[in-house]
């Protein structure tokens, strides 16, 4: 039990005011760019910008002190003192010291003249089906984009007006580029509609693709949607915009994270829809995917000796 500290108003909103990114950053945590906000790499539903930090699964978020409290499970003193400096006599910068530039309306990053890049990668690499990318491709929701020659994957809104885009690094060696461009609404995420009443809920496009590749027939009958983390706003989008859904899979990721969204997501949707949890046997659908072929080759390989 913490002793009784008495702090000025001062300090209080000193505390308050600190830039998240700047003391998680200090503290060793690492951060993954998601538009104009940052997005915490031990768990992608929670954001931060300047002081502030929101739960994008939970719903729910505030400033510096309660985060520190939640994040680090300290009381409030305790929360306080941390963020004054605490043992270490660290001076966190406030957020107010950040010059903020305005908001960029969203506007899709320009496409490269053709996707071999793309394609190569998401086919040889990620053994996705080359019937599959193809699809996504002529439908305009997945490109190279002309700059860096990233995999762009586009959320669209019922209209077909692009309101959202992932892209992701296509090279197979290195540090792996997760951005959600800025200006992206949340709610319009990369997504398939169908005809039937499923819908299939996970966290990143590629395990999308991979999933449909491992499990193809008819697949163009169901929906899919791709949160680009495990925020519920994407799904929650879904089930408005097709009125047909009543069984929702939801085919997050085999751990902690992936756990802990879908029980937040059942508690949600289970009262008006049927839910079901699908868990990938390795991390997730992609590792399945290619893990399950590696298998199979080195199976082939054994039975010719």
């Amino acid at each position: 039990m913490s002793s009784y500290i008495h702090f000025t108003e001062e300090q209080k909103q000193r505390a308050a005011a600190v830039d998240l990114e700047e003391f998680l950053r200090c503290r060793g945590e690492k951060l993954l760019s998601s538009g104009r906000e940052k997005r915490l790499a031990s768990d992608h539903s929670v954001t931060v910008r300047g002081n502030e930090w929101y739960d994008h699964a939970e719903e729910r978020g505030g400033h510096a002190v309660s985060f520190v409290q939640r994040f680090y499970s300290l009381s409030y003193p305790d929360a306080v003192t941390m963020l004054l400096g605490g043992e270490l006599g660290t001076a966190y910068p406030s957020a107010g010291e950040r010059t903020e530039e305005p908001v960029k309306p969203f506007a899709l990053p320009p496409a490269n003249k053709d996707m071999r890049r793309v394609f190569a990668y998401l086919i040889k690499h990620r053994g996705i089906a080359k019937d599959v990318v193809a699809h996504f491709a002529k439908a305009g929701l997945l490109y190279e984009d002309a700059e860096y020659h990233n995999a762009v994957f586009v959320g669209t809104d019922a209209e077909g007006v692009p309101r959202h885009a992932h892209k992701r690094s296509a090279n197979s060696y290195g540090k792996a580029f997760r951005l959600n461009v800025e200006g992206s609404d949340p709610r319009y995420s990369f997504h398939h509609v169908g005809t039937d009443r499923s819908l299939y809920v996970f966290e990143a496009p590629i395990d999308l693709l991979s999933f449909i590749t491992l499990y193809p027939e008819n697949w163009q009958r169901h929906s899919y949607v791709a949160c680009c983390g495990t925020s519920i706003q994407p799904v929650l989008q879904m089930l408005e915009q097709a009125p047909q859904l009543d069984t929702v899979l939801l085919c997050l990721d085999n751990d902690e994270a992936g756990h802990q969204a879908s029980r937040r997501m059942r508690e949600q949707l289970e009262a008006r829809y049927s839910v079901e949890r699908l868990i990938p046997e390795n991390k997730d659908w992609n590792d399945d995917l290619t893990l399950s072929d590696e298998n199979a080759q080195g199976f082939a390989m054994n039975e010719l000796r």
